[in-house]
């Protein structure tokens, strides 16, 4: 492994117990396990969680916001949505208890320049819980504010500000950028006019580093969300959830997702659990039931607290007389363990998605390895903001999407899989697809969020 990549240490499966009481050693993120099948809950409560998210949200706006938009030149930011339409960014910039923008919700930042007053202006939504300050205008019928009222509110807002450049969010690369709608762009045309329209520009990058990047205290959180994903996947392959000859794939995908459901937690897709078999085709083994012998993988996702995780495991049904794996199978885990580490050597601030790409692939085809990488951003959302590392079906390079640049402090998901032939399948090929959230530091350097899956998970 890289120099660079800091592994957490493997803990054990044992599990104990947490409560909804918080402790010093949970805010620092050593926390405990609970018991397989408790119905207790892994995060505090709703309330608390709120809190928290609060505070991250004050973080992000007094601290990385304005520093992005002095860097990218822009003096001030409109968001604009409607209701259920809400810009991508809106959801980054709102308390945990907001849960759509309410009519029309337009969002100012305003940037008066050095020893002034960073201002974040609400006309119409909330304060946000103090965080956005209220712009009114006497004259302005309150009644009007959800029609042409609240734009001509606007142009008073811009004329009053004057700034030299304003950032809105339209992007045909990057969909995190190009949040504001059609009918909402006229109408902001029709009431700027055409010489504040001029001052008007797309800063692509603004609202796509302001979701990537992470507030400092998420870490703790995101590295319980990582723990709770890493005990069920273990569970969910072991004999606790699988009875071989009996259990079948989608068995397998419902517990999961009832395993969340009990825990109090959402997830942003659906699980999927597939097999390797020797001698089979996998496309031709729909909701198979699994058998001993079997190689299993499963894509799991666990969201909570604004937050999303993506895990990809390995499991091995034994057979009789087996304590392990065939070796064959085990160098397959091994082999797409050397991929996680070439493709996390290769990351670093500053290089681009397509650059961290080329230098993956070729270091992967001098190591002799077959394999396909495909790694992305995470956080906020699953497939986050930031640069794209392939794409399963784009090797070449990601146009665009994969052309921006690695930032400290964000978080990644690395994802890839290695194919390996087993000699005692053959030589047939076993497919080890592996994924694992990590994160960027401040400093740069790369590690797991927790720790990397390095053995097969085992149904005895």
């Amino acid at each position: 492994m890289s120099g660079r990549v800091a592994g957490l240490q493997s803990c054990s499966g044992r599990q104990g117990v947490v409560g909804r009481a918080l402790s010093a050693a949970l805010l620092l993120g050593a926390l405990a396990p609970w018991p397989v099948g408790a119905q207790i809950r892994p995060l505090p409560p709703l309330r608390e969680q709120a809190r928290i998210q609060q505070e991250w949200l004050q973080y992000r706006l007094d601290s990385i916001l304005p520093g992005l938009m002095r860097r990218h030149g822009v003096q001030m930011w409109i968001v604009d949505c409607r209701e259920y339409n809400e810009d991508p960014v809106f959801f980054s910039i709102v308390s945990a208890t907001t849960f759509a923008c309410r009519r029309r919700t337009i969002y100012v930042f305003n940037d008066r320049g050095p020893g002034q007053p960073f201002e974040r202006l609400a006309l119409g939504g909330s304060s946000q819980g103090g965080l956005f300050a209220a712009f009114r205008d006497s004259t302005v019928p309150s009644g009007e504010l959800v029609g042409q009222g609240q734009w001509a509110l606007l142009r008073r807002l811009v004329e009053t500000r004057n700034p030299a450049a304003i950032a809105i969010d339209i992007s045909a690369t990057h969909a995190f950028s190009d949040g504001l709608s059609a009918g909402e762009y006229e109408q902001l045309q029709a009431a700027l006019g055409p010489e504040l329209m001029a001052r008007v520009r797309r800063a692509e990058l603004l609202p796509l580093e302001y979701i990537a990047l992470r507030a400092p205290n998420m870490e703790a959180w995101y590295v319980r969300l990582q723990e709770i994903a890493h005990d069920i996947i273990r569970t969910a392959f072991s004999r606790q959830v699988i009875t071989p000859g009996v259990t079948t794939t989608d068995d397998v995908v419902w517990w999961t997702r009832e395993r969340l459901s009990d825990l109090g937690l959402g997830t942003w897709f659906q699980t999927t659990v597939d097999v390797q078999r020797r001698g089979v085709n996998p496309d031709s083994l729909p909701n198979p039931i699994i058998l001993p012998g079997d190689v299993l993988h499963i894509d799991f996702g666990v969201s909570a607290m604004g937050l999303k995780t993506d895990t990809q495991h390995m499991g091995y049904v034994l057979r009789r007389g087996e304590t392990q794996p065939p070796e064959g199978i085990r160098r397959a885990l091994a082999t797409s363990n050397r991929l996680q580490d070439i493709v996390i050597a290769g990351m670093g601030p500053g290089r681009t998605g397509n650059e961290v790409l080329a230098a993956s692939l070729a270091a992967m085809r001098a190591d002799g390895i077959t394999g396909t990488v495909y790694s992305h951003p995470i956080g906020d959302h699953g497939h986050g903001a930031g640069p794209l590392i392939g794409l399963w079906d784009r090797q070449e390079g990601v146009p665009g999407r994969g052309d921006v640049p690695v930032l400290a402090n964000t978080w990644f998901s690395i994802e890839l899989e290695a194919r390996t032939p087993v000699p005692e399948w053959g030589g047939q090929a076993v497919k080890s697809s592996q994924e694992e959230d990590a994160i960027v530091g401040p400093d740069g350097a790369v590690r797991w969020a927790l720790r990397r899956q390095t053995d097969f998970h085992l149904v005895r």
